[in-house]
């Protein structure tokens, strides 16, 4: 077996993020109340209420599964399992697909929930880079150099953490045509979509592309609900109950009231409603975090985000990424996430989709640090 391999960036969250006031560590918007949530999706708080504090449906709730399987062209519920996160389906996934002497690729920089698994369960991960002078744009011959008739999965987050970067169609074709040639999966962690800075239109999924596309996703990240614990896979039919299985012994089910709230807030009005909220905070607070990295100039650059919270900040000053997010952390008390974690240097990722006072005030610290920091330099 391969040596365990901590998952570097919700370790550092584990570690680091009780407790602190300016937190910009975390990958989704701003998240909603209870109250938000019951007045935008429109619930029924006494039918709510009266439901059971039972186990429910254990691959989901029928009427949740067909809410999800309407948001995928020619899916059903059946081709839908409901997890405890996009966390569990990732975990299920590996282990349900990976056999003895397959590899994993995975594009860097990205959440390696999915290449953690797999590394841990003793499989070989290999490595894509994304470009950042391309715009975090795949490198073509480096996919076509990692593919092999031993390739099982590629896993691709779409868009991008911590970049946000959306696959053009150019790299989607890239990426459907390596697994075509030789059988693999695309496993397509979707979980941004619905956070798009300049459109109103749903990043595309993969599902519907190849034969062989499982798509995840999640309520965490484009709907503010990251406290239901509540994600899902859509797989072909025939691979649901090998899914569905593991999931039994992983968790065995997501709670009733989760997969009840994330019924009604997938309705198509308060779904509407509900990425609206997401998008206004993702495109003001993008813009008021560029605002904020132009005071000490040529310090701070960032390739714009296409969606998502967050931007993969990169930094010119004369200290490691832990070393910076180090000093934020205990002479500011903001929280980022060093680009060491995902393997890069001289980066942090920044999540800017928050109330604005609490943005503002976090960014002017970032600042005064700078403004330290440059003195002595």
């Amino acid at each position: 077996m391969s040596e365990f391999q901590a998952f570097a960036v919700e370790q550092y969250l584990s570690e680091t993020e009780h407790g602190v006031h300016y937190n910009f560590s975390e990958s989704g918007v701003h998240p909603m109340s209870y109250a938000e949530l019951i007045e935008l999706a429109d619930i029924d708080q006494e039918a709510l209420l009266a439901n059971l504090v039972d186990y429910p449906q254990v691959n989901g709730d029928e009427a949740l599964r067909e809410r999800i399987a309407a948001l995928y062209s020619n899916a059903n519920a059946d081709n839908v399992l409901v997890t405890v996160g996009a966390t569990e389906a990732n975990t299920l996934v590996a282990a349900t697909l990976l056999e003895p002497g397959d590899n994993v690729i995975r594009f860097s920089p990205t959440y390696e929930q999915l290449a953690g698994n797999a590394h841990n369960l003793g499989f070989e991960v290999r490595t894509v880079d994304m470009l950042e002078a391309r715009g975090w744009a795949i490198d073509a011959q480096g996919l076509e150099a990692a593919v092999d008739q031993q390739t099982r999965i590629i896993h691709v987050v779409n868009p991008n953490n911590p970049t946000g970067r959306i696959l053009s169609e150019a790299d989607r074709d890239l990426i459907t045509a390596a697994a075509k040639s030789v059988g693999a999966w695309i496993v397509a962690d979707e979980v941004y979509c619905g956070t798009e800075r300049h459109c109103d239109e749903p990043t595309p999924s993969f599902w519907g592309d190849y034969g062989r596309v499982i798509a995840i996703n999640s309520m965490s990240k484009a709907y503010g609900l990251p406290g239901l614990r509540l994600g899902w896979l859509v797989a072909p039919e025939s691979l649901i109950p090998a899914l569905w299985r593991r999931h039994e012994y992983a968790s065995i089910t997501a709670s009733m009231m989760s997969m009840k709230l994330a019924c009604a807030a997938l309705a198509p009005a308060a779904r509407d409603a509900i990425t609206a909220r997401a998008r206004g905070l993702i495109r003001r607070g993008f813009e008021t975090l560029r605002e904020g990295l132009k005071v000490h100039g040529g310090v701070y650059s960032v390739v714009p985000p296409e969606a998502s919270a967050m931007s993969f900040v990169r930094f010119n000053l004369p200290l490691s990424s832990d070393e910076l997010a180090a000093r934020l952390l205990a002479e500011e008390g903001v929280l980022v996430i060093p680009g060491s974690r995902f393997g890069v240097e001289q980066h942090f990722r920044f999540s800017s989709a928050l109330p604005d006072d609490h943005l503002r005030e976090g960014l002017a610290r970032i600042n005064n640090l700078t403004g330290r920091i440059l003195s002595k330099v």
